[in-house]
């Protein structure tokens, strides 16, 4: 019997691949890395591990267990949590980047590990297809992680910033909350678009309870963003140039 064809990747899929491919480029011998989270980061972490296969020298943390998992799986080395340590390049995604690249980042449940790795990271790239970049951030519902006993306490603060908030459920069964690898809950926040995220995402480290929030701001140094099979590089304020102008770090 034939094998069965396997389906062509769709456009954002390609787009991933490619995101991915273009944030290996940023990567050099020797470094300590920070591993995202997320179907971007993934495609990362797949090509990262087939690099080191062939001699590239790496090692690094994961922002997930998820992502540790694959990163063992295609051979990349992991360190363990010390102090001290910093990460010479943090590669991640985001679920929505405005063009200050401001993020807004937990669709995947691990803000709290990612946020935590890229505050210690010297240089942040963000890898994304072309539905990621927005004018305003705030169509994404934004992530908060929550310590389960606060969680009416929080649910309270937050309608009354007007963000709506919604807790997250298990995909695996639609009855059950939905728990960060840290043990957390997740409240999905609507806020519809978020004019002034530096201010809310001041207001909301001062509510009890929220031990971190999806609004990554002034991490990001650069974003590769996929458009029309273009990659281009982003930095904050400027608009995109191709990425063959930008294949490594500054």
């Amino acid at each position: 019997m034939a094998p069965t064809p396997l389906a062509p990747l769709s456009r954002q899929d390609q787009e991933k691949q490619q995101a991915g491919a273009a944030a290996l480029r940023w990567v050099r011998d020797g470094m300590v890395l920070g591993l995202g989270t997320g179907s971007t980061s993934a495609q990362f972490i797949i090509q990262l591990g087939a690099a080191v296969r062939n001699g590239l020298r790496v090692q690094g943390i994961a922002t997930s267990l998820a992502s540790e998992a694959l990163a063992r799986q295609v051979g990349i080395p992991l360190l363990e949590p010390r102090r001290g340590l910093r990460f010479d390049l943090a590669v991640d995604g985001a679920d929505e980047l405005d063009s200050q690249l401001r993020l807004i980042k937990g669709g995947g449940g691990a803000l709290l590990r990612e946020k935590l790795l890229e505050t210690a990271s010297d240089y942040l790239l963000v890898v994304a297809d072309s539905s990621k970049l927005v004018p305003q951030l705030g169509r994404f519902p934004l992530p908060l992680e929550v310590v389960p006993f606060a969680l009416p306490w929080v649910q309270d603060a937050v309608a009354d910033l007007g963000g709506n908030p919604v807790v997250r459920m298990a995909k695996d069964d639609p009855t059950a909350y939905y728990y960060s690898d840290q043990k957390n809950l997740i409240l999905d926040c609507h806020f519809g678009q978020i004019a002034e995220p530096e201010q809310l995402a001041s207001r909301l480290k001062t509510i009890p309870g929220i031990v971190e929030h999806g609004l990554f701001i002034g991490l990001a140094k650069a974003a590769l963003v996929v458009r029309d099979g273009e990659t281009l590089v982003l930095r904050p304020g400027e608009a995109g140039r191709p990425a063959t102008d930008f294949m490594e770090l500054p």
